[in-house]
């Protein structure tokens, strides 16, 4: 009888996959925030982490809007500015992307629009959505808890979806106080905005609490979800104002 051959297999190919870890761009300790399993927990835990930065930061704004204030004041009755007050003015109006052929007036006027808060509640909120309660990739990398984007090379993390010919970055900062910082200046500048600051503008005239749920109606365009987005915030509060009303005491 014919002998059968014996049949040769090929030893299989063992492909080793490495998980490349991304490292901080940043030398802060952060709460693992994905290993909160209990939601109440988690809320509680971040709520408490970002809050004392969102307050000190609230507070610097509101002494720089008092120094606003009393220039306007000071204009009002007629007194001289100093050269350093002048020099202030036109600073402020750089920051602030305030265009100094308005008459001096004015651009303090613009200013006081601009110099202002943000909720604690409405910060907090936002913070949780963009950053899935701290545990996404631009929060734990980059102390990025808004989404705030840059548009300088390697000014941050390069998003996975970014579409090809775009050239944005998810911004990284080196503390959770710049972050923050530069969150609120952002919604204080960028004329995408505007809305926003009208309608933060005409509560204060009104001499009407700083309502996060009708201010969130201003940031329609902070996500391409639009509507979709602002109703999902003001679900938010809602829902987490045991929370708000803890850390408001």
């Amino acid at each position: 009888m014919p002998t059968e051959e014996p049949v040769l297999v090929a030893p299989k190919t063992v492909k080793k996959v490495i998980k490349i870890v991304e490292q901080p761009l940043h030398k802060v300790t952060l709460p693992d925030f994905a290993k909160i399993r209990d939601v109440k927990e988690k809320k509680r835990r971040f709520f408490a982490f970002i809050k004392p930065t969102v307050q000190a930061e609230n507070k610097k704004i509101l002494i720089l809007r008092a120094e606003v204030a009393r220039l306007i004041a000071q204009l009002t009755l007629e007194q001289p500015f100093s050269a350093e007050e002048h020099t202030l003015v036109s600073s402020l109006s750089k920051k602030y992307k305030v265009s100094n052929k308005f008459s001096l007036l004015r651009q303090l006027y613009e200013l006081q629009l601009k110099i202002d808060i943000i909720p604690l509640a409405l910060v907090l909120v936002q913070a949780a959505n963009e950053s899935a309660w701290g545990t996404s990739r631009f929060a734990r990398i980059g102390l990025n808890f808004f989404g705030v984007w840059c548009y300088r090379k390697g000014c941050g993390m390069v998003p996975g979806s970014r579409n090809n010919g775009a050239k944005h970055e998810v911004a990284a900062y080196s503390s959770i106080s710049l972050g923050v910082a530069r969150y609120l200046h952002n919604i204080n500048t960028n004329g995408a905005y505007t809305v926003f600051r009208s309608i933060r503008g005409q509560l204060r005239d009104q001499k009407q609490p700083l309502a996060p749920e009708i201010l969130a109606t201003g940031l329609i365009r902070y996500s391409e979800r639009g509507i979709d987005y602002v109703l999902e915030l003001t679900d938010m509060i809602r829902h987490n104002q045991h929370y708000f009303a803890l850390y408001n005491k």
